[in-house]
């Protein structure tokens, strides 16, 4: 019998993020989570490198595999804005249940023999929260990348976004982690080709 795991995962490029919302560029759930892989991937070295003690380390390589299905739910849910699904607690809740039906749906597209390997990948309840937190600072960090430029392109629209993500940065900047990416490569996501490759 065949699986219909890589069927689904091919559709990503189809759900386009940020739907409520005029972009320049628009970028569907394929895009962002790979950016969002390779910055959990070069966070969880800056944490290997920085802060963890020796027997603290975590895989790179595992952080870039989770952030890669992220997203992957929204193949059945769609891309629901933030200020939507955090309107009121109530609603939050009935989101929570719906991506938890639509985690179980993606692991179930999968062969019997399989799905014990993607558990830890696929569930997020069952996701080791050290990975869990550094695919959800990754994330507020693409999404922040992704923000500036908009702005940079005189999207105003992106305005109320900025200040939110700023916020949440504000509180992931203690993890030391989190901090040095800030310091050490954010403001070049946003810079122009020239500027990349000076004379």
């Amino acid at each position: 019998m065949q699986s219909t795991f890589l069927a689904w995962v091919f559709r990503m490029p189809l759900i386009r993020r940020w739907s409520l919302m005029f972009c320049h560029k628009p970028e569907n759930i394929a895009e962002h989570s790979h950016q969002v892989a390779v910055v959990s991937h070069l966070l969880t070295i800056i944490y290997n490198k920085k802060v963890a003690a020796a027997d603290q380390k975590l895989s790179p390589e595992k952080a870039a595999t989770i952030a890669l299905y992220h997203d992957q739910i929204e193949i059945y849910t769609g891309d629901t804005v933030t200020p939507i699904k955090y309107h009121n607690p109530d609603l939050t809740a009935e989101f929570k249940k719906l991506e938890c039906c639509a985690e179980k749906l993606c692991l179930d597209t999968l062969p019997e023999e399989f799905k014990e390997d993607f558990k830890d990948i696929l569930l997020s309840e069952q996701i080791d929260v050290d990975y869990a937190r550094i695919v959800k600072a990754a994330d507020v960090l693409c999404a922040y990348i992704k923000t500036l430029d908009e702005l940079k392109h005189h999207n105003y629209e992106f305005e109320h976004v900025r200040e939110n993500l700023e916020t949440r940065l504000e509180q992931l900047q203690v993890y030391p982690e989190v901090a040095y990416f800030m310091d050490t490569f954010l403001s070049s996501c946003v810079t122009s080709l020239d500027q990349l490759t000076p004379e």
